[in-house]
């Protein structure tokens, strides 16, 4: 029907039915960067694929969808009977299966596996950020699990296979499976060797029986679930990790009583619970009292996803604002073009870019896995996490500004990316944690600080301002007093001087000096749109463009 009182002119098109991947120049140049040459236009064409989808109106409507309709706990059936089961709505499935058909649980099989699947999670999570978290902890498990070779081989042909199955049914039974996390309860949180879950070992060998509780315990239909309980038995005992499955291997289903589901800001789509265990079974995963061991390089490897999951909402964000800055015209012109608008598009875009290179920089060191690798990640994945995930709400609010009014309105996807934006900087840890980690790593892990250096260290000499931040780090490293009340801003500079060093090394000299200047050398205000005017901002911003080059 026609408008009768007016005509409908200068609204944005919606941004749809563009390759989220290949529109993406931080990412693609970062893929090239980081794999095989010989493998990189099969990745590059794979990355496409699911970049095309991620972009869809299909897509977009499964994310908006997912989302509307929450999952429906249902304790009982109608007669009474205890089932414990949570129903989703259709569209969070489709999400889900093609996360999986796509690989992203698939990374430790695979040569480069790490960086596609990396830059696969930060496209499709671009889609829709809920489903993610199933994925994360599947992917994240394998680790663990290796630590008993015996179980690995049972499960992990399962965490990487590309067929999702969304029953509860015997693993055995399924083409694939899915695995969550319990580690938190209600008096420890984050302090997980004050929880009090029971482990009672049982005839069978490495079989214990649980007795307790979990006070979270996302995407709880998963197929199994690896928890950390105390054992109490006449061997060493203490906090021990072990393997749950929601079904046992005879069909029956495992005692896992849902209490409820939490009412969170966000992430509406994805079921987070609280969970009873009474005589529920499990099988120990590593050795008794060593389940922070255990189960350690799974949270590294989520405390990544974490960053890569905000390095996607940033993205998304910046494309959305760039995007309607493009076709939005005010004041006489399209906002692009006007120089406020531009500074702060061009700050976004440079801190989406820095903390792309980052997570793409932390996957290529899980694929390469030397000793060196492995001793910088130990304190780039929790300086990453601590800083990526803290800088999200800051671009998401700021970009959604970018869209006025329209931005504040659900149909434009800009609040569901808000309510988002602070998620990963609570999960898998708080900045606190975080810092307070990277403080262990140096006292404990000198190694580590070596090889954090010595990859900031690659890119001494090339820009002045990036020479005198490493400086002032290493003054700040050097100072020994109050180190705990001062965790965070030597995290925080940490984490600007390993961004800095990438984008020098690798982004183009406009992104690299905009970083450099702001970031480092200070010339910046304290919010988003204050970089100096000298800059050569157009190029920032074009380069942040949704569109193919």
């Amino acid at each position: 029907m026609t408008a009768l009182t007016h005509t409908v002119t200068n609204q944005a098109p919606p941004l749809v039915g563009h390759d989220v991947y290949a529109t993406d120049s931080a990412l693609t140049e970062a893929v090239a960067r980081h794999v095989d040459p010989a493998r990189l236009d099969e990745i590059s064409d794979e990355l496409s694929t699911l970049g095309r989808a991620a972009g869809s109106a299909q897509a977009q409507r499964w994310g908006e969808e997912a989302n509307t309709y929450s999952p429906v706990l249902r304790t009982h059936d109608r007669y009474g009977n205890r089932i414990d089961e949570v129903d989703f709505h259709p569209s969070y499935h489709r999400l889900l299966g093609h996360a999986v058909s796509a690989g992203l649980t698939d990374a430790w099989s695979r040569p480069d596996g790490h960086v596609r699947r990396a830059a696969g999670f930060l496209v499709w999570s671009q889609a829709e950020a809920g489903h993610g978290c199933p994925v994360s902890m599947t992917h994240a498990a394998v680790p663990a699990l290796r630590t008993d070779p015996a179980l690995a081989a049972e499960w992990e042909p399962r965490l990487g296979s590309r067929v999702y199955d969304p029953r509860l049914a015997a693993p055995g039974a399924k083409p694939g499976a899915l695995f969550g996390m319990g580690m938190t309860e209600k008096q420890g949180g984050s302090d997980v060797r004050a929880n009090t879950t029971r482990a009672e070992p049982l005839a069978e060998e490495g079989a214990y029986a649980l007795t307790g509780h979990k006070w979270f315990c996302s995407a709880p239909m998963s197929d199994g679930f690896l928890v950390l309980a105390q054992a109490v038995s006449a061997g060493n005992g203490g906090l021990t990790c072990f393997l749950l499955p929601r079904v046992l291997p005879d069909g029956t289903r495992n005692a896992f009583a849902i209490q409820r589901l939490k009412d969170k800001l966000g992430n509406r789509s994805n079921a987070s619970s609280e969970v009873e265990f009474h005589g529920t079974w499990a099988r120990r995963v590593g050795e008794e009292g060593r389940g922070v061991a255990t189960i350690i390089e799974m949270v590294a490897a989520t405390r990544l996803d974490c960053a890569l999951g905000s390095a996607a909402l940033m993205r998304q964000a910046v494309a959305q604002a760039v995007h309607h800055a493009t076709y939005r015209s005010a004041f006489g012109g399209p906002l692009i073009d006007k120089p406020l608008m531009r500074n702060v598009l061009a700050d976004l875009a440079v801190e989406s870019e820095a903390a792309t290179a980052t997570v793409l920089r932390l996957a290529a060191a899980c694929d390469t896995d030397t000793e060196q690798e492995r001793a910088f990640r130990r304190l780039a994945v929790a300086v990453t996490k601590f800083w990526v995930t803290k800088r999200c709400p800051v671009v998401a609010a700021e970009a959604l500004e970018c869209l006025g009014g329209n931005g504040y309105v659900e149909e434009s996807g800009m609040p569901r990316l808000f309510r988002e934006s602070p998620l990963n900087s609570v999960w898998e840890g708080s900045g606190n944690v975080q810092a307070l980690d990277v403080l262990r790593a140096l006292q404990r892990e000198p190694q580590a600080l070596n090889a954090f250096l010595s990859e900031i260290g690659l890119a001494r000499g090339a820009d002045h301002r990036l020479d005198g931040a490493i400086k002032d780090l290493l003054t700040e490293l050097s100072d020994l007093s109050h180190l705990e009340a001062r965790a965070r801003r030597v995290v925080e500079r940490m984490a600007l001087v390993l961004q800095g060093s990438l984008l020098v090394r690798f982004a183009p000299p406009p992104v690299a000096d905009a970083f450099c200047a702001s970031r480092l050398s200070g010339d910046w205000g304290t919010t988003f749109g204050t970089l100096p005017p000298t800059l050569d901002l157009k190029a920032i911003v074009n380069r942040a463009a949704p569109v193919e080059d």
